[in-house]
């Protein structure tokens, strides 16, 4: 997982040499079902590990998934309040559930913790829903201004 934030077009870890494309994409397939199946049961045991939380609300968003995604989200903003990826990522998993105020208000906490990258910010295509919002340009240029 990018330190930038999740992605739900960002394909799994796992690489293959396998006989053309359908291969390869059923072997990444059964390894997002597999981490998802794996990662779940290492949160049965320890609901509170930070790292396993975002891998999985990750792979969650790769499925598409995006209501599960977005409790995982609020339980590490809940873990990390100050932590600025985890409102980032709580921003794009309402951003793709179309909650547009909601995103807006987490996206803008991640930038008040520190969230900086602009250029990723403008590209990533979980934040595809805010760009139309004329409140998504006037943050950006709000924090263009700001010193770092």
């Amino acid at each position: 997982m990018s330190n930038q934030g999740k992605h739900s077009g960002e394909e799994t870890s796992s690489t293959s040499i396998g006989n053309g494309p359908t291969r390869l994409a059923a072997e990444k397939q059964s390894q997002l079902d597999f981490e998802l199946d794996f990662f779940a049961g290492i949160l049965n045991r320890n609901p509170e590990f930070v790292d396993v939380l975002r891998v999985h609300g990750n792979n969650l968003t790769l499925k598409c998934r995006y209501e599960d995604g977005l409790k995982i989200d609020r339980r590490l903003v809940t873990l990390r309040p100050q932590d600025a990826l985890a409102h980032y990522n709580l921003a794009c998993s309402y951003s793709l559930l179309k909650k547009i105020g909601h995103a807006l208000r987490a996206l803008r906490k991640a930038m008040e913790l520190g969230y900086r990258d602009l250029r990723y910010l403008r590209e990533d295509r979980d934040l595809a829903a805010l760009r139309r919002d004329p409140r998504f340009r006037k943050l950006l240029r709000e924090f263009e201004n700001r010193p770092k």
